[in-house]
């Protein structure tokens, strides 16, 4: 089978589908690989490094896309990459196909057999696949390292000859993946760090790291579904704002990581509650994509509010574009061995992780939850 690898065309993407390293392994495999021209630069990947690897340079699109039977990509194709595609090829990408109804139409009227990256199970046998992890441990870290840089202060406790400086305190809202690794982070660099989860089940993990969970009253009746944290009620949320409100004031950057899948973020830092913070603490927003935790975010903004930094990075893993492709190549084609070998797709369509991740299979949309979503739309 021949695969194809575009270079992506999201607005502050840096991010490749392939290394390499990886074509190496498809060949052995036996596919065949082309990928378009200059599409590993942004992480320090050059055509030269992807020819030494045995794979093929295109100049455009168009020439890349007009026979490959699998298009890998980081992001959604675009509406004219899945024009060019040939009718019945395989996608395999990030997808969030629940927010995207014009393009799962687009990808059903060319019979496209659409996988997404983000609808991988997230279980213990698809763990070398889990592209949403992978890349929010990156997020993580690098939000802590944001924040850490438009702080006016060191993190540590310091103790010198000219006083003693006291360690800056951080407030995550959020500990799966990215805010565990944010809290990792944040307590190696010093930090007295502080976390706030509406599932309970997070508690020994936060304090594992040597973060103090700020549990609510009432969190124990709250439930997480595949590692995702569910929609929980008004009356909770009220409770924890309460709490943070309290909190909030202290602290000396807040990172926000609340998502829940298939809705708008949940607004968790209001206005008011920027306006309570001290004059230079950051807030790093790092759920501004789907709509942010923090009131007066802006998407690829940095912004000072009430003497507040507010940062909404929307693609933090694409800043550490040469780990982030390292590891999401490997989950991509882990994935892809999965579905297939050279000679085809074995289509397995009950098994676990092919149910979980198909999207759209011969212009039909086949998956539950994307379809439940789109249908009240």
């Amino acid at each position: 089978m021949k695969i194809a690898i575009l270079k992506e065309t999201k607005a502050f993407e840096r991010r490749v589908a392939i290394t390499p390293d990886i074509v190496k392994s498809l060949l052995k495999a036996g596919f065949t690989c082309a990928i378009q021209s200059g599409a590993g630069e942004n992480s320090s990947l050059l055509n030269a490094d992807y020819e030494k690897a045995g794979a093929t340079v295109a100049a455009d699109t168009q020439t890349l896309l007009a026979d490959a039977d699998v298009v890998l990509k980081v992001n959604a194709p675009t509406l004219d990459e899945v024009a060019q595609m040939r009718e019945g090829a395989i996608s395999i990408s990030f997808l969030y196909a629940y927010t995207q109804p014009e393009l799962v139409k687009a990808l059903n009227a060319k019979k496209i057999s659409a996988f997404s990256m983000d609808a991988v199970p997230r279980t213990t046998k698809a763990q070398s696949m889990d592209a949403l992890s992978s890349q929010a441990n990156l997020a993580g870290y690098k939000a802590v390292l944001l924040g850490a840089n438009a702080l006016g202060k060191i993190f540590p406790l310091m103790m010198t000859a000219a006083g003693t400086i006291k360690p800056s305190k951080v407030l995550i809202f959020g500990a799966g993946v990215a805010g565990l690794q944010a809290i990792a982070t944040a307590k190696r660099l010093g930090a007295v760090v502080e976390v706030s989860d509406v599932r309970p089940e997070t508690k020994e993990q936060v304090e594992s790291l040597g973060g103090k969970f700020l549990s609510v009253e009432g969190m124990e009746a709250n439930k997480s579904e595949g590692g995702y944290a569910k929609e929980v009620s008004a009356e909770f949320l009220q409770k924890q704002q309460d709490l943070i409100k309290q909190r909030i004031k202290d602290a000396d950057i807040v990172i926000t990581t609340a998502l829940v899948m298939g809705k708008k973020a949940p607004i968790l830092v209001t206005e008011e509650m920027v306006q309570s913070m001290k004059t230079g603490s950051v807030i790093v927003d790092m759920a501004v994509e789907s709509g942010g935790n923090c009131a007066l975010s802006e998407a690829n903004q940095t912004v000072v509010k009430n003497g507040v930094t507010i940062i909404g990075e929307s693609n933090l893993p694409a800043l550490l574009s040469t780990n982030a492709s390292d590891l999401y190549a490997k989950n991509i084609s882990t994935l892809l061995l999965h579905l297939a070998n050279k000679d085809g797709f074995k289509w397995e369509l009950e098994e676990e992780i092919t149910k979980g991740s198909l999207i759209t299979h011969q212009g039909t949309s086949v998956h539950a939850f994307t379809k439940g979503i789109l249908e009240k739309k």
